[in-house]
C-alpha cells in the first residue's frame, strides 16, 4: 500500500469484521528514536493460536469471496523491510492487537498518509463502534475518542453535514498541531 494510513484502514476493517465494540488506533512517531509505530487494538472476537499464526500468510483468508488475504502479510513484510518489527497478539473472546514499527527515516517506508480522511471514513461508516485515536509525534499528542464526541453531540450523527464539517476541521487541526 502506498500509505500507512491505508494499512490502518485495512486492519481496522478486520477489527470491524471481528465485531469489535471498541477499536484503538495509535500512531507514535518518534523522530528522535527514528521509529514510527502503528497499533490497532480491538475487543472483537479474537483468534485462536492456529488462526493467529496463519494470518501473516498471504494465501490464508477468512473471506469466502477470494483466496488470498494480503493486508496483514503486506503490513508485516513492509515493517520488516524498513528495519522495523511486527507483532500480533490475540485471544479468543478478548480481542486482537496488531502492531507494526518502521524505521522513520528508511527510504522505503511509505508515508503516513491522510489520517484525517482515514479516520473520517472509519467514523462515518461505523457510528455504533467506539474509536479511540491517538497520534503522538515526539512530545506532542492528539487524541480523539468517538464516545466522548457522541455524548457531546447528543444523538446527532457524524454524517450530519454540519457535524461532518466540524469533525473534519477538528481532526485536521489536531493533526496540524503535531507539527
Amino acid at each position: 500500500m502506498r500509505e500507512l494510513s491505508l494499512h490502518i484502514l485495512d486492519i481496522t476493517q478486520n477489527s470491524i469484521a471481528a465485531e469489535a465494540k471498541t477499536i484503538t488506533i495509535t500512531v507514535h512517531e518518534d523522530k528522535i528514536g527514528d521509529m514510527i509505530t502503528i497499533t490497532v487494538a480491538d475487543d472483537g472476537k479474537g483468534m485462536d493460536e492456529e488462526t493467529a499464526a496463519k494470518v501473516t500468510d498471504p494465501f490464508y483468508t477468512s473471506r469466502t469471496t477470494r483466496k488470498v488475504g494480503l493486508g496483514i502479510p503486506m503490513l508485516k513484510i513492509n515493517a520488516i523491510l524498513c528495519n522495523g518489527d511486527f507483532s500480533l497478539e490475540s485471544t479468543p473472546g478478548v480481542g486482537t492487537s496488531i502492531s507494526a514499527s518502521y524505521q522513520w527515516s528508511h527510504i522505503d517506508r511509505a508515508p503516513l498518509g491522510d489520517m484525517v480522511s482515514t479516520m473520517l471514513t472509519i467514523l462515518l461508516g461505523n457510528e455504533d463502534i467506539d474509536f479511540i485515536y491517538r497520534h503522538r509525534v515526539d512530545g506532542q499528542e492528539f487524541a480523539f475518542a468517538s464516545a466522548e464526541m457522541k455524548e457531546l453531540l447528543d444523538g446527532l450523527s457524524f454524517q450530519t453535514p454540519d457535524v461532518y464539517a466540524w469533525l473534519k476541521e477538528y481532526l485536521t487541526e489536531g493533526e496540524r498541531g503535531l507539527g
